[in-house]
């Protein structure tokens, strides 16, 4: 029990939200753009508002394929599009 609750403290940091790789992201979003390109990150077909938001529409996305995309992987995403796009703190 002690040893499954220190592994968890150790590795929770590289699983909290906000946590992710942008570099993977990047990688990873190559998925998206089987159904669309960068447009619709940008002004006017932009609608996120906030990294809540963008997240919720990642995880949304994210069930679409298969196999789905993890909760790393959806970090990842989240990651860099926040970086090279939308830019929320």
């Amino acid at each position: 029990m002690i040893r499954a609750l220190a592994a968890a403290l150790l590795f929770a940091p590289t699983l909290a939200l906000g946590a992710g790789d942008p570099v993977k992201g990047e990688l990873r979003h190559r998925s998206c753009l089987q159904c669309h390109g960068t447009e619709v990150y940008v002004p006017p077909k932009r609608r996120i508002g906030s990294l809540s938001a963008l997240r919720k529409e990642v995880v949304r996305w994210a069930d679409y394929y298969n196999p789905k995309f993890s909760k790393a992987e959806v970090e990842d995403v989240v990651a860099y599009l926040n970086r090279d796009f939308y830019k929320f703190p």
